[in-house]
Formats: C-alpha cells, sequence, structure tokens
C-alpha cells in the first residue's frame, strides 16, 4: 500500500455523509493533495524542461545558483547538477500546489481539471515572477534578453497547465475511474 492510498483510506474514514470534510480531515486531504502534487510536479517540470530546452539557449537558472555559491566552476560545467536541481524544485513547488489546491473550496461550481488548470496557470505565473524577481535578479544578479524572458515565463505557464491539469485531474477524483467514464464495455 503507497501512502497515498494510505491517506486516502484515512480520509475516507472521517469524512461524512454529506461529503464535507470535518476539520481534522483537512489536514489529511491537503497531505493526500500534495502527494499528488508531488507526483504532479515531477511530470509537470519534466514537461516544462523538454519546452523549454530546445528553444533557451541556457540551462535553468539553477545550474547559475550552483555555480555561483557551491561548485567552483563555470555554469555550463553543471548542466546535470542545474537540471537535477530543477526538477528538485519543480516537484517541491507541486506539493506546494497540491496541498493549497486541496484545501481549496472556493469555485466548486466548476469541474476540479478546470480549476486545477486556471489555478496552476496562476501558481506557474507567479513562480515565473519570483523567479525573475528574486531568483534571477536578486539572488543571481542575472538579467534575462526580452526573447528570453518571454520564454522563460511561457515555460512556467507550460508548467503550470501541466501541474494544475494533472492535480485538478486526481486530487478530487472519482472513485472508480472505469465506471465513472464509461470504460467499461456494454454487453
Amino acid at each position: 500500500m503507497t501512502l497515498e492510498d494510505a491517506l486516502e483510506r484515512r480520509l475516507h474514514r472521517t469524512a461524512r455523509d454529506d461529503n464535507r470534510l470535518p476539520d481534522s480531515s483537512r489536514g489529511i486531504h491537503a497531505a493526500v493533495a500534495a502527494v499528488r502534487g508531488l507526483q504532479a510536479g515531477f511530470v509537470a517540470t519534466l514537461i516544462m524542461t523538454a519546452f523549454r530546452l530546445p528553444i533557451m539557449r541556457s540551462l535553468p537558472p539553477s545550474a547559475n545558483f550552483w555555480a555561483l555559491y557551491i561548485g567552483t566552476g563555470d555554469t555550463d560545467d553543471y548542466p546535470g547538477i542545474g537540471l537535477l536541481l530543477h526538477l528538485l524544485y519543480g516537484t517541491t513547488g507541486g506539493a506546494l500546489f497540491g496541498s493549497l489546491f486541496g484545501l481549496l473550496s472556493a469555485e466548486r461550481a466548476i469541474e476540479p481539471e478546470q480549476r486545477g488548470i486556471v489555478w496552476g496557470s496562476v501558481f506557474g505565473l507567479l513562480l515565473s515572477v519570483f523567479g525573475t524577481q528574486v531568483v534571477l535578479n536578486g539572488v543571481l544578479d542575472t538579467q534575462l534578453e526580452a526573447d528570453e524572458l518571454t520564454l522563460f515565463h511561457a515555460g512556467h505557464l507550460v508548467y503550470g497547465i501541466a501541474l494544475g491539469a494533472w492535480v485538478g485531474s486526481r486530487t478530487e477524483g472519482v472513485e472508480n475511474v472505469r465506471t465513472e467514464y464509461d470504460y467499461e464495455s456494454e454487453t
């Protein structure tokens, strides 16, 4: 049994019949959503990286961070570490988004997938603004050219869309996907 399954079982034992979670279960729900967010963050970072690498002229800023504060060489000397840190940051960001999304109780009028994409896009763009203003401009003292800045924001938007779609489609998922979405063949 996975951690996600164990948390999900605990959540269902404490849920009431009216489908509202008691306050004690909100934390469990957020933990389940955070685990799903970890998965989503990993996948979304791979998608963002696949989008970014062929069109950008540089490694993710995490390689710059490593070269400046930890390593002894040039940024180009740390492509693997830069990509690994980028994956770690994106996966961790996914866990944060997943738990926030799990606690979100507003806008229940639209489907969770739609909310996930909307809030994931907002989250991705907020990360992008944080990345440019705090990490690039502040910590790394780096200014991107206009075209690179546009692609930087686009990459984070791709990340947010992928992250939100994954989390939204799983956080409030159905009990039995095969029957809910008519995957069972009628005989």
